[in-house]
């Protein structure tokens, strides 16, 4: 991967001087006077960051397949990102990316447009036409907020539409996105954005800790990173949710499966006061006011990897409440048993879920469960 950091004016001496070649190299972005802006109340900072676009192919790098686009805040997983790219023919036009998690956000800015925050790409032939008359399109577009709509709407004109990668995540909501995370959808991890608005992704630990802490478990498997295996403990009747490398929930009650798949509401809308605002783009399900009530969350607590594969622990919430022993309250850790996840170009075109198996040894305080393929003909149910 090659890049750059477009910045508006030279960097301080102090990180002239920094000679940490992990950070990638600064480029100055050009001078934007000449362009309109009228949007009221934005930045016209956004036809600096549009521009990226065309001076980033102006740099002509050679054997480039796809350009990659994103904001200060998005944190990429570059490892599944590129997986998420094989699937497509770099030979041909495409725009790839997402739209927000707020029906409203969508409703203003276009059900269509690659959110900036989340990230997108642009495949080298397109972005080859895009930059050639990038300047001349954003002319006709003063009246527009963002970069990420400039560049939606000269790809537009150009007769390309997004190609929706549900990989990559604007995160339009405030406060805990426990509930978004923990019920990622069936493909690789791409992008996140804006985490140092949120709350730290796990208790108990900074922004920057949290974020370290969810790369240890990137770092062993990203294919596997946030992906939901759900399976049922028939003997307490318990519904169990698997999100690797980040959380497992336990439900003290049998939930049909695609019920597990709603997105738990324990964030807050982006914006108050608008009706829509509370409108998200997903199915979601609501957390019950008891804490006591809500299924038992362990984080991940410690990974490790042999040659039978993958061991990762999670270790119990803190919760202040009484229970029985039929309750999973009851345990302490749950240790779950996986190999690493390597998906072929027919997997990622037609995606199918995991299954997974509470194990026989589980006992007392500690469940075991091991996460695999599912077989042929499996449904994943209560029996």
């Amino acid at each position: 991967m090659r890049g750059c950091v477009f910045i508006d004016s030279l960097p301080s001496e102090e990180y002239a001087n920094n000679d940490n070649t992990s950070l990638p190299p600064v480029c100055i972005s050009e001078d934007t006077t000449r362009f309109r802006y009228t949007y009221r109340g934005g930045w016209r900072s956004a036809i600096r960051f549009a521009r990226v676009v065309a001076e980033t192919v102006a740099l002509n790098h050679s054997d480039v397949r796809w350009y990659v686009f994103g904001d200060d805040s998005t944190v990429f997983f570059p490892e599944n990102l590129v997986k998420t790219l094989s699937k497509y023919d770099h030979g041909l036009w495409y725009y790839i990316g997402t739209n927000s998690e707020i029906y409203d956000q969508n409703r203003i800015f276009g059900f269509g447009m690659g959110f900036g925050g989340a990230g997108f790409a642009i495949s080298y032939p397109l972005a080859k036409v895009l930059a050639k008359n990038f300047d001349s399109c954003i002319e006709r577009y003063p009246h527009l907020y963002g970069a990420d709509s400039r560049v939606y709407s000269c790809l537009a004109e150009l007769g390309v539409g997004l190609t929706h990668e549900p990989g990559f995540h604007q995160v339009d909501v405030q406060g805990n996105t426990f509930g978004l995370l923990a019920a990622h959808p069936v493909t690789p991890l791409v992008s996140l954005h804006q985490l140092d608005q949120r709350d730290p992704i796990f208790p108990n630990m900074t922004t920057k800790k949290a974020l370290e802490h969810l790369f240890e478990a990137v770092n062993l498997d990203s294919q596997r990173i946030l992906q939901q295996t759900i399976c049922y403990d028939k003997w307490f009747s318990w519904t169990i949710s698997v999100s690797w490398g980040y959380a497992v929930q336990v439900f003290q009650k049998h939930l049909f499966l695609p019920d597990v798949l709603n997105v738990q509401e324990t964030f807050r809308p982006w914006k108050r006061g608008n009706v829509l605002a509370g409108v998200y783009a997903f199915n979601t399900m609501n957390i019950d006011p008891d804490p006591c009530r809500r299924p038992t969350v362990f984080f991940l607590d410690t990974l490790s990897s042999g040659r039978n594969g993958i061991r990762s622990n999670y270790k119990k919430s803190y919760q202040n409440c009484s229970y029985d022993n039929f309750s999973p309250k009851k345990l302490e850790v749950i240790r779950v048993f996986s190999h690493k996840l390597e998906l072929d170009i027919k997997q990622l075109q037609a995606p199918r879920r995991h299954c997974c198996d509470v194990l026989p040894s589980s006992a007392g305080k500690v469940m075991e469960i091991s996460i695999r393929e599912c077989k042929e003909e499996e449904f994943i149910h209560m029996h």
